[in-house]
């Protein structure tokens, strides 16, 4: 293996070693493209003040890269200046410049213009998209390569790319190469690490030379296999001479105990520093049915809320990591196996317990509870106690002549934060037991501010309330309680604003998004559709709002799925289309879910015939049956009793040759194969459609398991003629942003305020000063909120067409202090299907950043 080292840092089997020091190293997920430039240092300071010692930071290319071939490197977007401040709070830095990086953050960072090129391929080792990742890295990696650890700076260690195990790269060797070299050519020379995303090493660094992998572990927090799992892994790269870096995992600190103790040297749970995605940039991802829209407040639940507000977390974070300096060297160089002597376990725990054998003598076992509820266990026949949703560190036989004292620590199930030539502190919220120099002694859980103190074997013992543990400065800690009461907001003012320009361009079909300049925005659309009876339209997304005649429909979001629409005597069709987000995953099953997907209308199309195609499908069972002759049924309509075989039905298509048709496969309940002359394509029951180009269609083959009740339901073709003749208004987001600053006359409302659907307006709504968490209450309306030169966030209320958000809270805007002029700007549009469209209120509570 080649030395992944520089001479301030080093990597070998016992983890990331900064200037010698071996330690096993917690880490903070903490994105400074999710916070105001003016809360970097405060967020900094508060995550030193959980004793983690290491923060890791992804890169988004297209937070910086804001137009093709526009950088933006200053103001919130100065990652140097971040950097900088990190090191003087004396936290390292692990930076994950991608190019790709996931984290729910839109399209994963890749600019949402590389999917214009058709021969394109992102994550690939492929010439046009590796040009583009060069460009990116010419300009990110020198900035870290300024600031690497032993050069006066953070970055301990540089990832590339991100999970790549979940992706279809074709060759991964040859891809990782050349970020590598890409990454090196610019001066890095701290280890280079690639994290796989559901175990596949390989598949994640693609075994390339110099580039150690690493792991991402979300297990279910109750899991008891969590400990036999990661100890695979510890034991699969010590085999390599390589440590087990957890780069991603859960927050909780019991589970965090799990795999400390069953191997891994560095753990950086995702997201323990929480943030909020002002901007268009959240992203469109598969956490829903099956789609799902990322909220602005990014949360997780991690120990700091987003808003800053230090969590009871905190508490457990400054214990783990007392734990982990106290044992220093001897944890970091531990063994890992799995532990015996741990018997009787009153609660549901670990099926296979690990133990940590200490270098220089001594033991650590884990022990979790993962229930509710107290419980009891016996290790090495003492009794321990174990609290709620925990995990017991309980060390044994521990030489103390390191510690400036004599004798050993026979047993401690309480937490060891600190030893030293005047005693030994231990932490825990339960009673607990603590043997020096053979003499044992029981303890009553401590209160918080009121530890207990009592000699034992000649050693000064002291047990505090995990609360009470100070930071590794030797602060107390700081917890939050509840934000202060919100007060109704009231008061509005409407403004006389336009909600668009409406300088328009034509063109001869509906361009996507990407290719009229809004990467991220709206984009709206006019059309004659006079004549037209019905409507097909393939790939819009995200938010589509469609009017015929100028009456609204409902809003649809359905990630680039085929529609149809009904528009027999309309004459006109507008819609407006917002980009919510790009995808930041890949999955298959729907077109706007694709990573690289594009947004827009799409193709839109008039219906301009229905043909039944249900029938007269002959059915090939392959070995099954001798079918020869091929028997002629439905589709679908074959009966056997070879359940889950595949069987095929082919048949020509009526296809005139010279047209576009659709394919629609009705009400599928299993995916199935789809064969057009001789392509294939998997067909989605979330998109059961299949666009025919002219002459297309004389030879289709469907291939589908056999499953009693999974038929097709109606089957159809539809003939296709394109709409043409649109009228189009790019709006992207400064757009956007630059008519939420203008001024304007206001007329004074109150709150309650009517919207009729499709209907549009600015107001003007006071708030105190200060941070404020804002909140909107009322139905059928979606919000765009304003402050400072930025979009705060988006809101969508109560309406049975909105889709499923995921992450945080999605009903939650912030507005930093610093931001606050006392007003906050918001355009609010009606919607249509439900009830009347109406914002009912507005609330706001400080928030103590």
């Amino acid at each position: 293996m080649t030395d992944l080292s520089t001479s301030a840092v080093r990597l070998d089997p016992t983890g990331l070693v900064l200037d010698g020091r071996e330690e096993a190293l917690l880490c903070a997920s903490l994105f400074y493209f999710r916070l105001p430039r003016e809360t970097w240092e405060a967020r900094l300071a508060a995550v030193r003040a959980t004793g983690y010692r290491a923060i890791d930071v992804y890169l988004p290319w297209n937070f910086h890269e804001t137009a093709p071939g526009v950088w933006d490197f200053e103001g919130r977007r100065d990652v140097g200046a971040f950097l900088d401040l990190a090191h003087e709070a004396g936290l390292a830095v692990i930076a994950r410049p991608g190019p790709y990086i996931c984290s729910e953050w839109d399209g994963g960072a890749l600019p949402a213009w590389l999917g214009l090129d058709p021969d394109l391929r992102v994550r690939q080792a492929e010439p046009r998209f590796l040009e583009q990742v060069r460009g990116w890295f010419d300009r990110a990696m020198p900035l870290l390569a300024e600031r690497q650890w032993g050069r006066g700076g953070s970055v301990v260690a540089v990832q590339l790319e991100n999970e790549l195990d979940f992706f279809d790269t074709a060759d991964r060797h040859a891809y990782i190469t050349a970020l590598r070299d890409m990454a090196t050519g610019h001066g890095i020379d701290v280890p280079l690490i690639a994290c796989a995303g559901q175990g596949d090493l390989v598949g994640a660094n693609g075994d390339v030379e110099g580039v150690a992998p690493a792991f991402n572990f979300y297990p279910d927090d109750r899991s008891p296999f969590v400990e036999a799992e990661v100890r695979r892994y510890a034991d699969l790269v010590a085999s390599r001479g390589l440590p087990l870096l957890v780069t991603e995992t859960n927050r909780s600190h019991a589970t965090l105990r799990r795999l400390l103790v069953s191997g891994a040297t560095l753990i950086a749970p995702y997201l323990q520093g929480s943030g909020y995605d002002f901007g268009y940039t959240p992203s469109v991802g598969n956490w829903g049915d099956p789609g799902g829209f990322m909220t602005h407040d990014y949360d997780f639940g991690g120990y700091l809320s987003p808003v800053g507000e230090a969590r009871p977390e905190t508490a457990e974070a400054r214990v783990l990591t007392a734990l982990a300096r106290t044992l220093g060297p001897a944890l970091a160089k531990a063994r890992t196996t799995e532990a015996e002597g741990v018997e009787a376990v009153s609660v549901t725990t670990s099926s296979s317990p690990s133990r940590l054998l200490l270098d220089g003598g001594g033991t650590v076992t884990g022990v979790p509870n993962l229930t509710e509820k107290p419980g009891t266990a016996q290790v090495g026949g003492i009794e321990v106690a174990l609290a709620p949703r925990s995990t017991a560190l309980i060390v044994q036989d521990l030489p103390l002549e390191g510690f400036g004292l004599s004798g050993v620590l026979g047993f401690a199930s309480a937490d060891l934060v600190s030893a030293t030539a005047n005693g030994l502190v231990f932490a825990s919220r339960a009673p607990s037991t603590v043997v020096v120099n053979s003499e044992i002694a029981a303890f009553e859980t401590p209160e918080t501010g009121n530890p207990v103190r009592r000699t034992v074997g000649k050693v000064q013992v002291v047990v505090l309330h995990p609360e009470d543990v100070p930071d590794a400065d030797g602060a107390q800690g700081v917890i939050h309680g509840p934000a202060g009461e919100a007060a109704e907001l009231t008061a509005a003012y409407r403004r006389a604003l336009p909600t668009r320009s409406g300088r328009t361009e034509a063109h001869d079909l509906p361009p996507v998004s990407e290719a009229v300049g809004v990467h991220r925005g709206r984009t709206h659309y006019r059309a004659d559709i006079d004549g037209i009876g019905e409507l097909l339209i393939e790939g819009a997304a995200d938010i589509v709002d469609l009017a015929l005649d100028g009456e609204s429909l409902p809003t649809r979001v359905v990630y680039g799925a085929t529609i149809t629409v009904q528009a027999a005597g309309k004459s006109r069709l507008d819609a407006t289309v917002e980009t919510w987000g790009h995808a930041n995953f890949d999955d298959a099953r729907l077109p706007g879910l694709a990573l690289g997907s594009l947004r827009g209308l799409g193709k839109v199309w008039a219906v301009v015939d229905r043909e039944d195609v249900h029938a007269l499908w002959t059915v090939d069972g392959g070995s099954q049956w001798a079918g020869d002759p091929a028997p002629v049924r439905g589709l679908g309509g074959w009966s056997s009793t070879r359940i889950g075989r595949p069987a095929t039905y082919r048949r020509a298509l009526p296809v005139d040759g010279v047209s576009h048709y659709a394919f629609h496969l009705g009400e599928l309940t299993l995916p199935v194969e789809v064969a057009v002359d001789g392509h294939a394509r998997t067909v989605s029951p979330l998109d059961p459609w299949v666009h025919l180009e002219p002459g297309q269609g004389r030879e289709v083959a469907v291939t589908a398991p056999h499953w009693p009740g999974s038929g097709s339901g109606p089957v159809e073709l539809l003939r296709l003629e394109a709409v043409r003749g649109w009228q189009v208004e790019a709006q992207n987001d400064a757009a956007i942003i630059a008519l939420a600053g203008q001024d304007a006359e206001g007329l004074a409302v109150e709150l309650p305020l009517d919207l009729a659907p499709g209907e549009e307006a600015w107001l003007d709504v006071p708030v105190p000063q200060g941070g404020q968490s804002l909140r909107f209450e009322g139905e059928q309306v979606r919000l765009s909120a304003f402050a400072n030169g930025e979009l705060l966030g988006r809101v969508w209320l109560d309406d049975p067409h909105r889709p499923r958000f995921t992450g945080g809270d999605p009903g939650r805007l912030w507005i930093p202090a610093e931001w606050n002029s006392g007003t906050v700007r918001v355009l609010a549009r009606g919607t249509a299907g439900g009830v009347q469209p109406r914002l009912s209120r507005v609330t706001a509570a400080p928030a103590p950043e």
